[in-house]
């Protein structure tokens, strides 16, 4: 294995670990009583501070054009502003376990919104890990022993909405394209964008966050929840460039699951069989769904427009 082999995944293995970590954090954070749009707030602004600062290191500016500027108003909302709403209701009743588990299906959303859109061909065995994906979710919310509560079962809702919409996220860029931003840009952009409708809605909701009046780890928790994933999205963005995007997207399997044993380690969680089995048909599912890749450069340099390459580089984005 070459130097540059090992740094690819030693990449991979941090980030996904990392990443997975988020949502046990996330879990500790709704879990104080604090609630989904003061959360995003502040994420937002820690996630703006590091990826601005990022960019002003590289003597790289944030566009502000008006082509610029539907880009980062689209993933503030289907990337940022829905999804994370939809992610934190759930986590109010939702072990962050499943969470994790329903954030998996995010490939399997995406590829048939990329087939209707003409992004994606039909595969049969790509077409079967949609299939799988569904049943790994049956598997979650039809036996009596999967869910800690029934009465949660509205709240995996709003996990499968957070996943629907990230992988809306994916497939609109790809077919929108980029604008000439890299993914660093169109984050930072997205973050600052997202600002302005998370302190309004903070506040007409009455989740609004006062810094300091909450416990000191809470506080921390929800600092971490976006300095990792500012960090970790640019490590995900480095193994793009560096080990293309079917390599990338192994990520989505760390990232499962090291948040499913985070949320045991550090949440005490536990789950049935029922769930452990849903877990295994959805890797499945992701196996299946992944990109596969192309047998030679002239085939490459044949799909690969700059709308193809940017959906595969987002079609598995972790939130």
């Amino acid at each position: 294995m070459t130097a540059q082999s090992r740094a690819l995944f030693a990449v991979l293995i941090v980030t996904g670990v990392a990443w997975g970590l988020t949502m046990p954090f996330s879990k500790i954070v709704v879990a104080s009583g604090y609630r989904h749009f003061g959360i995003i707030f502040w994420q937002q602004v820690v996630c703006a501070a590091i990826l601005l600062g990022w960019l002003a290191l590289r003597q790289r500016r944030l566009p502000l054009t008006a082509t610029a500027l539907r880009r980062y108003l689209f993933i503030a909302l289907f990337g940022t502003i829905i999804p994370n709403a939809g992610s934190y209701i759930a986590q109010e009743r939702l072990p962050a376990g499943l969470v994790s588990v329903c954030f998996a299906l995010i490939p399997m959303m995406a590829l048939p919104l990329a087939l209707a859109v003409r992004l994606e061909r039909p595969e049969p065995m790509r077409l079967l890990g949609i299939l799988a994906g569904m049943v790994g979710i049956l598997l979650i919310v039809l036996p009596d022993a999967s869910l800690p509560d029934p009465s949660a079962l509205p709240f995996v809702l709003f996990a499968l909405a957070a996943a629907f919409c990230y992988a809306v996220e994916g497939v609109g860029l790809g077919k929108l394209g980029t604008a000439g931003l890299d993914p660093i840009q169109l984050l930072a952009g997205a973050a600052v964008v997202s600002l302005f409708f998370a302190l309004p809605l903070s506040l007409v909701t009455g989740s609004w966050i006062t810094p300091g009046q909450g416990a000191l780890r809470i506080d921390l928790a929800l600092v971490a929840v976006a300095a990792i994933h500012a960090l970790c999205y640019a490590g995900y963005v480095w193994m793009v460039g560096h080990g293309g995007a079917i390599f990338a997207a192994q990520v989505s399997y760390i990232v499962t699951g090291s948040g499913v044993v985070w949320a045991m380690i550090l949440l005490g969680e536990r789950y049935s069989l029922w769930v452990w089995m849903a877990i295994a048909v959805v890797f499945i599912g992701l196996f299946l769904v992944q990109p596969r890749p192309v047998r030679n450069q002239n085939r490459a340099n044949a799909v690969s427009s700059p709308e193809a390459k940017d959906f595969a580089a987002d079609q598995s984005r972790a939130p």
